[in-house]
């Protein structure tokens, strides 16, 4: 009997050697977590080309619709609710605009808490004036962000562009 015993000692030590690697390939791995704010560059290149497009239609999606949320534009001063921004904007740039493009630049910052995110970039404005004259300005952007049905509105904006000089 005493000569079974380091037979069964080295059998049970084989069966562990040969079945951990067994287990271990079986565990699963936890799901990697995306990085907050994961996801907004496509979303921040979406909404430019949306508003590239000089219209209010194709932008409309990326706006929470509540009738007392502010947006700031660099003029006039204030919309309050997507209606007035919409109605504001056609008639005080697409109206007199001919042309215009919208061009992010590459310093998109988000920060991400929950279903709140925040993102701040800058973009150059270009276009042309039916009245013939040319536009271009840097300017600065800050949006926040809802995530309400599974999707990210902007509930809050200020656009803005420094001072001549």
């Amino acid at each position: 009997m005493n000569l079974n015993r380091p037979f069964i000692a080295m059998a049970a030590i084989a069966l562990v050697l040969t079945a951990a690697p067994l287990v271990s390939a079986q565990e699963k791995k936890p799901a990697a977590k995306s990085a907050p704010g994961a996801g907004f560059k496509a979303l921040i290149d979406r909404y430019y080309a949306a508003w590239n497009t000089l219209t209010t239609d194709a932008p409309a999606k990326f706006y929470a619709k509540d009738a007392d949320l502010v947006f700031f534009d660099i003029a006039p001063l204030k919309y309050k609710g997507w209606e007035e921004y919409k109605a504001g904007v056609k008639k005080n740039f697409f109206d007199v605009m001919e042309s215009g493009k919208l061009t992010p630049n590459n310093d998109l910052k988000v920060t991400q808490r929950g279903n709140i995110a925040w993102t701040t970039l800058t973009f150059h404005l270009s276009g042309k004036m039916k009245s013939g004259q040319t536009m271009d300005l840097e300017c600065r952007h800050t949006a926040i962000w809802e995530k309400r049905g599974g999707k990210w509105l902007i509930v809050h904006e200020h656009v803005s562009a420094p001072l001549p000089g």
